[in-house]
């Protein structure tokens, strides 16, 4: 989150994958003037709701219950300023995303997490935390 912190004050962010909601929470404790989450498991979902209503962060915070790759593939380009995406693993939505945001890029930033060991689309710098790695990507616009 530290990586991003200059692009969070004001912004509007979407936290697909959202699970508990965690990296849209802090987004919003770190300035974001909106947030919208991606969840489409009733056991996440649950959580999800309980963390934003126990911050009281309702009045900025907006849950879309669907799958968080047919939400991305659906938006217009620039939709939001920070896109935060934490997929499963197992699934490879971590490169469909980045592959769909490279060719329509629906955020100014994307951030996703993914496998250390696994393939990411070209144009991201990737930082590796143990197993796991964040890629960041960034538009032009």
């Amino acid at each position: 989150m530290s990586i991003l912190q200059l692009d969070l004050p004001h912004a509007r962010v979407l936290d697909l994958y959202a699970g508990s909601g965690a990296l849209g929470l802090e987004a919003l404790s770190r300035g974001a003037a909106s947030a919208d989450f991606v969840e489409k498991s009733p056991k996440s979902l649950r959580a999800l709701e309980e963390n934003i209503a126990a911050l009281e962060a309702d009045t900025l915070s907006t849950i879309h219950r669907t799958s968080a790759l047919a939400f991305a593939e659906s938006l217009e380009p620039l939709s939001y300023d920070v896109a935060f995406a934490d997929p499963p693993y197992t699934t490879g939505d971590a490169a469909k995303l980045a592959e769909h945001w490279k060719a329509s890029p629906f955020s100014r930033v994307l951030s996703v997490e993914h496998e250390a060991k696994a393939a990411m689309p070209e144009g991201g710098v990737t930082r590796k935390y143990g197993s796991t790695a964040i890629t960041f990507y960034r538009s032009g616009a």
